[in-house]
């Protein structure tokens, strides 16, 4: 493949990677049955006025598979902290003992599983569509280069068959990575 249209396919396959690194980090947040300090990712804190993500103002433990411990560094921010894990909905209720706030984490019901699967599988759809749109991109990136920059049209039509084969790949990867989660999500 000619080094022009090499170097529009890998830009595309660099947005494609992050587009499924950013699902699987999404997916991880996902509440499945056992606790993980990753359901805390999106919580904030009100730290002196400033939203704060929750692991920057305390540290977050598990100490067995349905408990997550959360160590405040200032003690004023125990019920603080507590109103932010409530106003996140993730579904937890904290209790805590005047130190440290603890987190049960409940069974998940059938129909939560369902309503699960189902976000995992809308954000595989939404990165595909993301993962089809860097080839269009990429395809039009090409077809600019023919017409401006000399690429030949069997090296454009090369780069766009090559396109096609890396956004097969990632698409390919977006499915294994939700049947994965589909899994854990079933498994109780």
């Amino acid at each position: 493949m000619l080094p022009k249209a090499k170097e529009i396919v890998d830009a595309a396959s660099e947005k494609m990677l992050a587009t499924v690194d950013y699902l699987e980090e999404d997916l991880k947040n996902y509440r499945v049955g056992k606790a993980t300090p990753a359901i805390f990712n999106g919580v904030s804190v009100d730290y002196y006025g400033t939203p704060t993500p929750l692991n920057q103002v305390a540290s977050i433990t598990t100490p067995d598979a349905k408990t997550l411990a959360i160590q405040p560094w200032e003690r004023s921010l125990i019920s603080k902290i507590e109103k932010a894990i409530l106003d996140a909905n993730l579904g937890l209720t904290p209790s805590n003992n005047g130190e440290i706030i603890r987190c049960m984490v409940p069974a998940l019901t059938e129909e939560r599983r369902r309503d699960l699967i189902k976000k995992a599988k809308a954000a595989g759809e939404t990165t595909k569509v993301t993962i089809r749109n860097a080839r269009r991109d990429g395809i039009d990136l090409l077809k600019k280069a023919q017409k401006n920059d000399g690429l030949s049209e069997d090296g454009e039509k090369e780069g766009e068959d090559e396109l096609q084969k890396v956004t097969d790949k990632w698409v390919k990867k977006v499915d294994e990575i939700i049947a994965v989660k589909e899994k854990e999500i079933l498994t109780v």
